[in-house]
């Protein structure tokens, strides 16, 4: 038992992750009705900035950390929005009219470019950072049972939660959220009561470029250590958290996310650390045939 609850820990911490990143993911198609396959190299961007932003302010000598993980949030987040703007204007708007294809090879293009321009600047060697944030709470000791939970554990849960809950007010009870909604159902409609379609699209595409720098942040802090590829698997596995989530629903991307890193940490625990992957993907398959859109998914209806 006490193994068990140790991995549901391990597996809601790495689920949290992928849920934030899914969060962008949910976002942009339940908008646009296009997958960003370029977000996971945002989410990559992020950590490196991290990185990079937590070496600069021990150079300055902010070392006390609260200060520092806010000042290397902020500075995350104003970088990963201005590529997430940058791609959207050059990589999807220029395509959105086009035919579906289009905009689904443009992101893999853009994908594979972030990824080789950040290998450029950064080079191929993993990137390392040193702990941060140590310690932990044994809160089932007095039970017999020693399950730790780490303060950084606690912090990526507590936060992924907290900007869920953000993001849903953010789309359900804000004046953007309620333009959100009418480009989803008609983006024609939505431009000729006046709603900004185009900018509405594009702040979309930043926030969820900064959810992604707050997943990077979140990583770097928690594994110390960043490479040019880690966008890829993980932005992968985000995907299909999404889409078991119910893509499109905001509650379902972290609902997704929290199954992915309970899935994969169950298997690589109690089966093999070889096929763990695999097993996220059999899981996808699963639910799906039996709820096509997903666990908290609603099937697309269209006026006629």
């Amino acid at each position: 038992m006490e193994y068990f609850l140790q991995q549901t820990v391990n597996g809601l911490t790495l689920g949290s992750i992928y849920g934030l990143i899914a969060l962008g993911y949910t976002m942009v198609y339940g908008i646009v009705g296009m997958i960003n396959f370029a977000h996971g190299e945002i989410y990559m961007i992020g950590a490196f900035i991290s990185l990079v932003a937590f070496a600069a302010l021990g150079f300055l000598g902010i070392t006390w950390l609260p200060a520092a993980f806010v000042l290397v949030l902020l500075i995350a987040v104003a970088f990963t929005c201005a590529y997430g703007w940058t791609l959207e204007r050059l990589a999807y708007r220029p395509l959105r009219n086009s035919y579906r294809l289009a905009p689904l090879i443009s992101a893999i293009g853009a994908s594979i470019f972030l990824q080789s321009y950040v290998q450029i600047l950064q080079g191929a060697r993993t990137r390392s950072l040193p702990s941060l944030l140590e310690g932990g709470f044994t809160p089932l000791h007095g039970l017999g049972l020693d399950v730790t939970v780490s303060k950084m554990q606690l912090l990526i849960i507590c936060m992924t939660m907290l900007l869920m809950a953000g993001v849903f007010m953010l789309v359900n009870r804000t004046r953007f959220g309620r333009a959100q909604r009418a480009v989803q159902q008609d983006k024609m409609m939505a431009s000729r009561l006046g709603i900004r379609v185009d900018h509405v699209i594009s702040m979309t595409f930043v926030l969820g470029a900064a959810l992604a720098a707050a997943a990077g942040l979140l990583v770097t802090m928690y594994y110390g250590s960043v490479d040019f590829f880690i966008g890829f698997l993980a932005g992968l596995k985000a995907f299909t958290a999404a889409v078991l989530g119910g893509i499109g629903s905001v509650p379902g991307a972290i609902l997704g996310g929290m199954l992915i890193g309970l899935i994969e940490v169950y298997w690589g625990g109690y089966v093999s650390g070889t096929y763990k992957d695999v097993s996220v993907f059999m899981a996808l398959i699963l639910v799906l045939l039996f709820l096509p859109t997903g666990l908290l998914g609603r099937p697309d209806s269209e006026k006629v």
